[in-house]
């Protein structure tokens, strides 16, 4: 009960502020949707050797990318009383009381909708099921459960935002091919990395706000251990599509240099005395992640062999 009130004096005070688009478009995460749909990109390219059709390209990413709007939009609610208290996210629409939980909700809810009928209807039963497992999976066991009970929550999370270059792929294909899965081991690697990253630099943030992250459980220096060893674990994996055949020369250089790259920053946290490695290291992972992917996709198009 006292928890329906709550929600029904933050949705009166949303209902004080006058809605605007913006704030709906802020709580689709945009900028996070556009990097997961790349990497779904990647995945229907390089399911076939020619062009993906341009109906299932359309269809496929318009569902993916409303179905993870809504998982962030979900989070958006969920979240709100830990985005308060977090200088990062205070100012977020659902946070900040420009927008109700209910009408939050109620986005979420036809984003999801409209999403799943368009990947069922236009694309496969397959994608359509796997894509709503992974909003499950992230606005449900890892928002909801995992951020709160373990630091090892990115960790067991990460499948779920690791998964669209899968979604890609069976959109196209119909199927789940072990190709598949490496650009997900791939994204699932590099996920935790990325994310301690910005967790050191918002430790007392987090702290504050009661959430387990590794680096308020563990410390910084074991987090940063920790960064370094996924990062040359990273380093190992990406040579994985190389030695399977599935992909090629300019990939290997390419994917060498940029894991490389991500470890140097890794070890430049980790043992470097000067400030800031922290972000510099996850703006870096940002970029590394986004090239890594357009490789791939040259790649695909270049194969150049020795």
């Amino acid at each position: 009960m006292a928890k329906s009130a709550e929600l029904t004096e933050h949705d009166q005070e949303a209902a004080h502020a006058p809605l605007n688009w913006r704030h709906f478009y802020e709580m689709t995460k945009p900028k996070v949707v556009m990097l997961l749909l790349l990497t779904a990109l990647v995945g229907m390219c390089l399911a076939t050797p020619g062009l993906v059709p341009a109906d299932i390209l359309v269809a496929g990413l318009m569902g993916i990318g409303l179905l993870a709007s809504s998982a962030a939009v979900i989070n958006h609610v969920v979240d709100h009383k830990i985005d308060s208290i977090m200088a990062r996210t205070y100012n977020r629409p659902v946070a900040k009381g420009k927008v109700g939980v209910g009408q939050a909700l109620w986005f979420a809810l036809a984003l999801g909708v409209t999403g799943f009928a368009c990947l069922m209807l236009l694309v496969n039963t397959l994608t359509a099921w796997v894509t709503l497992a992974s909003l499950v999976g992230y606005a449900g066991v890892y928002t909801m459960f995992l951020k709160r009970a373990t630091p090892q929550n990115i960790v067991i999370g990460g499948l779920a935002g690791a998964a669209p270059p899968l979604l890609g792929w069976t959109a196209v294909t119909g199927d789940i091919h072990p190709h598949a899965l490496l650009l997900v081991l791939i994204v699932f690697t590099w996920t935790p990395p990325h994310f301690w990253a910005l967790a050191i630099h918002r430790k007392k943030e987090y702290a504050r706000a009661d959430i387990p992250m590794l680096p308020v459980t563990h410390g910084e220096a074991f987090t940063k251990t920790w960064v370094l060893g996924y990062t040359a674990l990273l380093m190992l994996v990406g040579f994985l599509p190389y030695l399977t055949g599935m992909s090629y020369l300019i990939y290997l250089v390419g994917s060498t240099l940029l894991n490389a790259g991500f470890v140097w920053y890794a070890w430049q946290l980790k043992f470097s005395d000067k400030p800031g490695w922290a972000m510099k290291t996850f703006r870096f992972s940002i970029v590394h992640l986004m090239v890594l992917f357009v490789v791939l996709l040259i790649d695909h198009y270049i194969p150049i062999t020795l």
